[in-house]
């Protein structure tokens, strides 16, 4: 028979706790170690010869070092662990994170305890297996995105092309042959449409695509 051997890091008792009693009745899984911190873990894993642990559940918010921090310190101790984030954060900044520091999955606690079981599983046979809110993210973040239409006219669209370029309000009046005080009238204009206060603002819009 499979024997997942699997690790639990969560310091929510109520989570931590059902969790242990959920997954441990499956035979084919074996909790063995479950922690509260990465730094728990960490030592728990350097006093144990040669440990061995197939699938992880680890949280983002514990305390001391973040799941997110925790990840390559555990990797470079048991490198061939399939680390499963278990947590309450679905901000995009967070989900990529965790996959480009090794993780290679990521539920939401609102995942059914099933669910987690088969995620389990799915990931100990070399599947992949992500929450449905978070897959959205993902395949989102992987579309080519759709440049927004803009209602810029076509002197303000080369002001902010001037702008994008690192040109001075002065470089850019004598590129287009206007005034400086037209330039300024027309970034004022800019930033009044596009509802933002600062350079840095106006030249992520424009490489976001949302210009």
């Amino acid at each position: 028979m499979e024997i997942i051997r699997l690790a639990i890091v969560e310091d929510d008792p109520v989570v931590k706790e059902s969790l242990e009693a959920f997954l441990s009745i499956n035979p084919a899984i074996q909790v063995i170690f479950i922690e509260e911190s990465v730094e728990d873990y960490l030592e728990k894993l350097k006093a144990t010869p040669n440990p061995q642990v197939d699938v992880m559940l680890l949280d983002i918010g514990l305390p001391g070092m973040t799941g997110l921090e925790g990840i390559r310190h555990i990797k470079a101790l048991i490198p061939n662990v399939n680390i499963i984030m278990l947590t309450t954060f679905e901000e995009s900044e967070k989900i990529f994170k965790a996959l480009c520091a090794g993780a290679v999955s990521y539920l939401t606690k609102r995942t059914p305890l099933t669910k987690i079981q088969e995620a389990i599983f799915t990931i100990s046979r070399g599947g992949s297996y992500m929450s449905p809110s978070i897959a959205r993210k993902v395949v989102e973040y992987f579309n080519p995105k759709e440049k927004k239409e803009s209602n810029l006219t076509p002197r303000q669209t080369q002001i902010v092309q001037g702008v994008v370029e690192g040109l001075s309000y002065k470089m850019i009046a004598d590129k287009y042959m206007i005034s400086i005080n037209s330039v300024r009238d027309h970034i004022k204009k800019i930033y009044r449409q596009l509802e933002i206060n600062s350079k840095a603002e106006l030249i992520k819009k424009s490489l976001d695509g949302d210009i």
